[in-house]
């Protein structure tokens, strides 16, 4: 995704402004006992397929029994499709998605989305699921009478929030375009779901 380089440059300057420590690997090796130690939260950005093996998908599972965090953005959910802990833990699976358009969403209310209108619109890719993990809690749903091809007429969450095997996980659907890591509500919200998976109050 080109959107990559934009989301770590958001991603560090979030962690300037909030004083957490960033690093930014696109090698799995990162994954071991030594690194994990030192990390309070791990984020896919734009991630796609299989990224770990084995022992590093034991070492993931290990670091979130013992309250670690996870965030996912936008293809997230395109990830680790064999991997049915780590489904449960973004909460859903990418299926499809139509051309970038703008779409309207409906923001539920939550400490993370207090900055958000109760109805906003924004252009981005909007993904259809398969959605794998009930007790997701929803931050912020997707109209889909904005836009066109949407698969879910009456259930389409695109970010959530939940509390996971002793972890916490955020994930949103939004991040695919490189605008939208300029926009002040996306910023924002990414924040906030950064410090709830840090176990940090704001």
């Amino acid at each position: 995704h080109d959107a990559i380089r934009e989301g770590t440059k958001l991603i560090t300057k979030l962690g300037s402004e909030n004083n957490f420590n960033v690093t930014l690997t696109n090698n799995s090796k990162f994954i071991s006992k030594k690194e994990l130690k030192k990390t309070d939260v791990i984020i896919f950005l734009c991630t796609t397929l299989d990224v770990f093996n084995d022992d590093e998908e034991k070492m993931m599972e290990d670091f979130i029994k013992k309250g670690g965090g996870f965030v996912g953005i936008h293809s997230a959910t395109d990830t680790e499709y064999d991997w049915n802990w780590y489904g449960n833990l973004v909460g859903a699976y990418f299926r499809s998605h139509p051309d970038v358009m703008s779409a309207r969403i409906l923001t539920v209310e939550n400490k993370i989305t207090d900055h958000l209108d109760s109805e906003w619109n924004i252009e981005d890719e909007w993904y259809n699921f398969n959605y794998t993990n009930e007790n997701i809690k929803i931050l912020l749903n997707l109209d889909e009478s904005s836009y066109e091809g949407g698969d879910h007429p009456d259930y389409h969450p695109i970010t959530w929030y939940h509390e996971y095997d002793g972890g916490r996980s955020f994930y949103t659907g939004l991040g695919h375009t490189n605008e939208v890591y300029q926009d002040n509500r996306f910023i924002a919200l990414l924040e906030k779901g950064i410090l709830y998976v840090s176990n940090v109050k704001f």
